[in-house]
């Protein structure tokens, strides 16, 4: 099951400064996964997190996501996370790095 976290469309002047003329938005969800049987396994982790990166571009727009399913089994530890995300505005290209960058700080 996925819940909506919170979403933000990234900053107007930095997308300008980078040459993008046109809004982007992102939406951060958290899963809480269970298995068929509706059981948690032993070394199944409960939550995850979802990025999904929506670019309005005149005449189309591109939705981008990631996913990445088992990540832990302490929600307060996800809900830090997905807000840290929100804050810096983590797109889904670089949700892996950053995940990565708070794992070596023994974030999560």
């Amino acid at each position: 099951m996925k819940t909506f976290f919170g979403g933000t469309f990234m900053n107007k002047k930095q997308l300008e400064e980078a040459g993008i003329n046109y809004p982007i938005k992102l939406e951060y969800y958290k899963n809480i996964n269970e298995n068929e049987w509706g059981k948690e396994k032993e070394n199944f982790s409960r939550f995850g997190i979802k990025v999904v990166k929506t670019e309005y571009k005149p005449g189309e727009t591109k939705v981008e996501n990631k996913e990445i399913r088992y990540l832990s089994n302490d929600e307060k530890r996800i809900n830090e996370v997905l807000t840290i995300f929100k804050e810096h505005e983590v797109t889904p290209i670089a949700a892996e790095d950053v995940l990565s960058d708070l794992s070596q700080k023994r974030f999560y």
